[in-house]
């Protein structure tokens, strides 16, 4: 993508669709430090054009939820798997694969809707809490399951059907376990579906898209299997939910409302390009043929003309959105990143100013700005550099704006700053002995008691957690 953060990619495997469910309970009763040793297994994108679309999506229906003063962020993740889901009350995650999928922008302000119920209900709390009381329960199922296969050891008569006692509670656990929690999933799916066309209603919105992904989802259940979409798995999907959402959905005065020409193209547009950036060339070039002279087909072959032959086929296509759309700040940005690739980082940097002009206040080209000028290596444009990077980390902190912004330290002589910096980019990135060790650098350097001084000693005073 235009700006793309990836981490590593886990071993795939194929779970049983009951291991998924398990797997995303007990992610929500998880403190931060397993959370994100998990995200180290996920590909994160970093897009403007897509998060600035999908931050129009959300707005509203997070102001109806009442979360409009909270900072709740939409995340994406490279999964061609559609799907998406809540862990916290700050972020809602979508694969790239639901994005791909939805033809429609109501198709997913509707599951973000969904989601954002599942946050304004407190159901990650909620789930915690009954996750724990029902694993204490389990354990107790255990427990009584031993006491009786210790009963049939010791017994005559009774040998053979204590221990068969015993052995059922012990295999029966699980799946107890499982479906008291599946079972107050299904309550808490509901209450977000209830939730989700709610905030559509109140921001005059259908719940259209919503009933025809479940919908979707719910006859995809009935073959559910090894091979079931992890949205099936984590959203259990009852025929009589589909039903009462049907019903509820029907009942608003907007369920026939359409999208918007200009918000479906651009929904277009954002299809078009993670087509063009996840699939081979040849997909590409198949799925948008030169016959399709549209804005996202051009826009797609485009990246698939640069992936495939550089900058002499992309270009001219690029150039030829721009001239058709110029207030488009988002075809700049792209013209920006096909010449950083090839490491015009000054032309690079001059088509996002133009694009930056055109959205002032747009966090990830102002990093992307930033690192084009770092690429220049030319210390004039330090100072420039701090700044783009101080407005972007206040907005949102990153590992890369870190470790960007120390390197603009640095070459200006601030190495306190510079290390303090790197001490955070590592303590995001979870790496606790490193973070403390550049935080110590930092405090060599820096005014005692000063802001600096103060966060470094924050870092180096953290506890790390124990080995259970």
């Amino acid at each position: 993508m235009t700006a793309i953060s990836k981490r590593p990619r886990g071993r795939s495997s194929r779970p049983s669709a009951a291991h998924l469910v398990f797997a995303g309970l007990i992610s929500f009763s998880l403190c931060w430090q397993p959370v994100r040793a998990n995200a180290q297994a996920l590909r994160f994108i970093r897009d403007a054009e897509i998060e600035d679309l999908l931050a129009d999506y959300a707005r509203p229906i997070f102001k109806a939820a009442g979360l409009g003063s909270q900072r709740v962020k939409v995340r994406i993740i490279e999964d061609h798997n559609f799907n998406a889901f809540v862990l916290d009350g700050h972020n809602v995650f979508i694969n790239t694969g639901a994005l791909e999928e939805a033809v429609t922008p109501n198709a997913i302000i509707g599951v973000l809707a969904h989601e954002t119920g599942h946050i304004a209900g407190g159901h990650m709390a909620a789930l915690r809490a009954r996750v724990a009381q029902d694993s204490s329960m389990a354990l107790l199922m255990q427990i009584l399951g031993v006491g009786a296969l210790v009963i049939g050891a010791a017994g005559q008569g009774t040998r053979s059907t204590a221990a068969g006692i015993g052995q059922s509670v012990l295999s029966a656990t699980p799946d107890v376990a499982m479906r008291s929690i599946l079972s107050y999933r299904r309550v808490q799916e509901s209450s977000a579906d209830q939730a989700g066309v709610r905030f559509l209603t109140a921001t005059h919105q259908s719940a259209k898209g919503m009933l025809v992904t479940f919908r979707k989802f719910a006859d995809e259940e009935l073959l559910a299997g090894i091979n079931a979409s992890p949205y099936v798995s984590s959203h259990p999907m009852a025929r009589e939910r589909i039903a009462q959402l049907e019903e509820i959905s029907r009942q608003s005065p907007y369920f026939d409302t359409a999208d918007p020409p200009e918000l479906q193209l651009r929904h277009d547009l954002m299809r078009a390009k993670l087509v063009g950036f996840l699939e081979s060339p040849q997909i590409v070039f198949n799925r948008y043929p030169q016959s399709d002279n549209s804005l996202p087909a051009r826009y797609a072959r485009s990246i698939a003309s640069f992936n495939s032959g550089g900058l002499e086929g992309a270009l001219p296509i690029i150039d030829g959105l721009i001239k058709e759309r110029p207030e488009n700040p988002y075809f700049w940005e792209q013209k920006a990143d096909f010449l950083s690739k090839r490491g015009k980082h000054a032309e690079a940097a001059t088509a996002l100013r133009k694009a930056l002009s055109l959205d002032h206040d747009q966090i990830v080209m102002q990093s992307e700005l930033a690192q084009e000028l770092l690429g220049t290596q030319d210390k004039r444009s330090l100072p420039e550099v701090v700044k783009l990077l101080s407005h972007a980390l206040d907005a949102d902190p990153t590992p890369d704006a870190y470790r960007q912004i120390a390197t603009a330290y640095f070459g200006l002589g601030n190495e306190g700053d510079a290390d303090l910096a790197s001490a955070q980019a590592s303590s995001l990135e979870g790496h606790p002995k490193e973070a403390k060790g550049f935080a110590k650098r930092a405090q060599a350097i820096l005014p005692k008691g000063s802001q600096g001084w103060l966060k470094a000693d924050d870092i180096i005073n953290i506890q790390e957690p124990q080995a259970q």
